[in-house]
């Protein structure tokens, strides 16, 4: 049977590392290749994604080990810069594994899209005449796609809410749309486009708007987690964990630092799947503030036994079809790595390693401090920036450590020391 757990990962050579990979995901000579070469996106396959491309831009790509989720074992590929992240999610999944991984679900992969009504004088019966055609908007409206439906998603139903604005109310028809395995904007656009002639015609008003919404509150996906007390660190670092959750969820100056942790892990997933991951940022920092004021996404308490209980909920508009999640090469081989069969899967995995990497932050603030973690694989990238090479720059990294002194001056100075100059 494949596991993902994997004690000492970091400690093997790239080759090595992907050699594993290669092994658990089963990919091809040429899949393994794509990995290996920093130009994997071709500059004319670029020119085909945005426009007026000169070149491209890659990030590291690491993968995550010893997540378990829903008794299943992935390894998860993370595309993201920053130093620490991959190493502590993986440490927190190998800790969550002691009590059987994490558990997620989603709701259905449901998408908003939405139809802004304007000069109507009385909004609150133009809301009930659109409602009253409702059965007609969703026939217009899955008229445009007839492959989605074909695979069993479509436009499911409408809601209208009249909203009061500096220039007067507007009446904003929502077209609930299931998406499948797509992330579902461009279906879920032309059918709002196609929907808006008609709701001009029955209401008399005019229609400005008509677009997918980023805050998907039909499309979430949760997970939980429970973690033994003493793999923790004890009492005192399960208090200190919820005091840290209880501080950021009554202050949005803390809880947008607690948020990012969270985001650390889904968007380093999301880049790495090729999905939007600004549509998913946009998204979980809405919801968070569904309420009025802007909170935490995730939540974590004490169980009975004075285990540390966490867990997370946000919005999830995800695909495995469609975009650069099939253009790209590195992100087809990263969703053949992760073996994710639906969107909805893949949204259970995102949310678990968000979840993960809250708690991997949260663990480092109320122990050693975040610096701690972040030190070694900081002072390396450092003393690569003034220009150290190969045994030099472990070197000068060991000793910035040691010092304490993180810094660009310090790195320089020791650079000089060692060649002599």
């Amino acid at each position: 049977m494949r596991t993902s757990q994997f004690s000492g990962y970091y400690k093997l050579s790239p080759e090595k590392r992907l050699e594993f990979v290669r092994q658990f995901a089963n990919l091809t000579e040429e899949e393994v290749d794509i990995l290996r070469s920093v130009g994997s996106l071709e500059i004319s396959q670029a020119d085909r994604m945005i426009e007026n491309v000169v070149g491209t831009m890659p990030l590291p790509l690491g993968i995550a080990v010893n997540f378990r989720i829903n008794q299943k074992d992935y390894l998860i590929p993370m595309a993201i810069e920053e130093p620490s992240v991959v190493a502590a999610a993986s440490y927190m999944a190998k800790l969550a594994r002691n009590t059987g991984g994490f558990t997620a679900n989603t709701t259905p992969p449901i998408m908003i899209g939405q139809i802004q009504l304007t000069n109507v004088p009385n909004p609150y019966q133009t809301r009930m005449k659109i409602l009253e055609r409702k059965e007609e908007i969703l026939r217009i409206a899955n008229e445009q796609d007839p492959v989605l439906l074909r695979f069993g998603g479509g436009a499911r139903d409408v809601e209208v809410r009249v909203v009061q604005t500096r220039v007067g109310p507007m009446v904003v028809t929502h077209l609930l749309v299931d998406t499948r395995d797509a992330m579902g904007a461009n279906a879920v656009n032309t059918m709002a486009e196609a929907v808006a002639p008609y709701i001009e015609e029955i209401t008399g008003g005019k229609v400005y708007l008509r677009i997918i919404s980023n805050l998907a509150v039909h499309r979430l996906a949760r997970a939980y987690v429970t973690i033994k007390k003493d793999d923790i660190g004890g009492e005192k670092v399960v208090d200190g964990i919820i005091q840290a959750h209880a501080f950021a969820e009554a202050d949005p100056y803390r809880a947008a630092t607690h948020n990012k942790g969270v985001m650390n892990g889904v968007d380093a997933v999301v880049v790495a799947t090729g999905n939007d991951w600004r549509a998913i940022e946009a998204g979980a920092h809405a919801y968070a503030a569904r309420h009025g004021e802007y909170t935490t996404l995730t939540h974590w308490e004490k169980d009975l036994d004075g285990n540390l209980a966490g867990s997370i909920e946000l919005p999830v508009a995800l695909g495995t079809v469609g975009g650069a999640t099939k253009v790209h090469p590195v992100a087809r081989v990263a969703l053949k790595i992760l073996g994710v069969k639906t969107a909805r899967e893949l949204g259970e995995v995102v949310a678990s390693v968000g979840l993960a990497q809250n708690l991997a932050a949260l663990r480092a603030l109320v122990s050693e401090g975040i610096q701690r973690g972040h030190m070694s694989l900081h002072a390396r990238n450092i003393a690569a920036m003034v220009g150290a090479r190969g045994e030099e720059i472990d070197q000068i990294a060991e000793q910035l450590v040691k010092e304490k002194k993180i810094r660009v001056d310090r790195a320089e100075e020791l650079l000089r020391e060692i060649r002599g100059g």
